[in-house]
């Protein structure tokens, strides 16, 4: 292995934090990304948050490198002086349905080792003063930061050890030669023993590419956000959340304060009309057309039309999206609201139409491609970097 080649397509931090861990293991490895700057898309674009793990199912992959992830990343932050803060997190329950499904998400939190306990309306007060709810579950170990900082950080100690970075790399073609994986790009081609996708978005496309069928096709879901004015952003010290519907991979809008200052407010999750589609006017014909002749994206629209249709109306309405954010902090209106920068998430559906929960692996014998890999990838970026280098 020594010997061998490693190719990642992909500059976000899951791609940088791979390419950091074969660097630092003495491996050669090169990256390529085709924008012009590393982390632009999800990695840039999302709420920055240090997720804790408390809602995935126990025993998956997710929950397992998501708790661990939580560990690294801190000690990652605090190591290098990257600024964060472990604010915790509040699931409010807001009705008695709410409240039965926050205690199935503590018993998961329980089994993932999560610290964690729910707390009845006085509790909340203590905590988050502005907030109102019947109960809550109390995620001691969540925090905030800049991951767009973090993924910096992991392209300059791969650099800084052998690791090769190119920029503006855009993948045309894949192929073999001689029994290696041969990368043609916009800037060259890179010979490869093993290929790891990391590509987000386009992480189906590649493994197509590649010669592999993957089992689940990316569809994209834009999340957008509004920001506080600084006139109410007090009301919300830490993370404020509601409590999920647990047949959806969404959590719902929520608040959460951001290491630069502020608060987010955010997001929702609407169909992207493009894979990098940041407002409704971004469209790509070939990205809508994949997906809606896609039949795992018609079965589960159809059984999900409410659904969508409130998260379309919420997308066009200010007042709605307030509406729903003074259910957790009352007093939240429209006017308190500004547009922030939304973000894209690269949600895998499989071919039955369900919403895929867990990080999904593909491998063949010289090739890996992560092709789910949402949120919380980010905080799991550097286990999720351990634990492919340990399986290669």
């Amino acid at each position: 292995m020594d010997k061998d080649k490693a190719v990642i397509i992909g500059g976000g931090i899951v791609g940088l934090a791979i390419a950091r861990e074969l660097a630092l293991q003495g491996r050669s490895v090169t990256l390529l990304e085709k924008e012009e700057d590393f982390a632009t898309h999800q990695t840039g674009r999302n709420s920055g948050v240090i997720h804790a793990g408390p809602y995935y199912r126990p025993g998956s992959l997710k929950a397992a490198l998501c708790t661990e992830g939580n560990r690294l990343m801190t000690e990652f932050a605090r190591d290098h002086s990257i600024p964060h803060q472990l604010t915790g997190k509040l699931l409010i329950a807001t009705n008695q349905r709410e409240i039965s499904w926050l205690s199935a998400i503590a018993e998961k939190a329980k089994a993932n080792g999560v610290p964690s306990e729910i707390i009845d309306a006085a509790r909340i007060k203590e905590l988050e003063p502005h907030a109102a709810g019947l109960a809550a579950l109390h995620v001691k170990t969540t925090g905030i930061i800049d991951y767009g900082l973090v993924a910096k950080k992991f392209a300059e100690i791969a650099d800084s050890n052998g690791a090769e970075l190119v920029l503006g790399a855009k993948v045309r073609k894949i192929h073999s030669r001689n029994g290696k994986n041969v990368i043609e790009h916009t800037q060259g081609s890179h010979q490869a023993d093993l290929l790891i996708n990391a590509a987000g978005l386009q992480s189906d496309r590649i493994a197509q590419m590649a010669g592999v069928k993957p089992n689940v096709r990316i569809v994209p879901f834009r999340g957008e956000y509004f920001e506080l004015i600084p006139a109410v952003s007090d009301r919300v010290r830490g993370l404020v959340y509601p409590v999920p519907n647990p047949r959806l991979p969404f959590l719902g809008v929520h608040l959460t304060k951001m290491i630069s200052g502020g608060v987010h407010a955010g997001p929702n999750a609407v169909m992207a009309l493009a894979r990098e589609g940041y407002t409704w006017s971004d469209i790509n014909l070939r990205d809508v057309w994949e997906t809606l002749s896609f039949s795992g994206f018609a079965k589960l629209a159809m059984g999900n039309i409410p659904t969508g249709v409130s998260e379309l109306v919420r997308s066009l309405s200010p007042a709605l999206f307030a509406r729903d954010l003074s259910k957790l902090v009352p007093g939240i209106r429209s006017e308190h609201l500004v547009k922030s920068e939304a973000g894209v998430r690269a949600q895998a559906i499989d071919r039955s139409g369900n919403l895929v929960d867990d990080f999904v692996i593909q491998e063949t014998d010289r090739q890996v491609h992560i092709l789910n890999a949402p949120s919380p990838a980010a905080t799991a970026s550097i286990a999720i970097a351990r634990y492919l280098v340990s399986h290669l």
